[in-house]
């Protein structure tokens, strides 16, 4: 009942790409002006799942164009760091 009259839904969990072995979760944020560009990264490493939450300044306008561009820069991020993404 709160959350139909604050508006505090919680948006339904995005299926996740996967990308040499990571699982990449899109999870843009609604922000005044748009959408802001999030991500969820997870890899199993040694048995143990890790985590990282991406979340960058940008703002687009839709959420479909927040969340294929949260999966571009995460492809990035991955290509750059590997594991050593869930060191930070």
């Amino acid at each position: 009942m709160f959350s139909k009259l604050f508006g505090s839904r919680k948006q339904p969990e995005q299926e996740p790409e996967t990308y040499k072995d990571f699982a990449v979760y899109p999870a843009a944020q609604k922000d005044s002006d748009g959408f802001r560009l999030a991500a969820r990264v997870e890899k199993q490493v040694g048995g143990d799942l890790k985590v990282h939450h991406l979340i960058r300044a940008d703002i687009l306008n839709t959420q479909e164009a927040a969340n294929a561009a949260a999966v571009v820069k995460a492809k990035q991020l991955i290509d750059q760091m590997g594991d050593r993404l869930f060191e930070m």
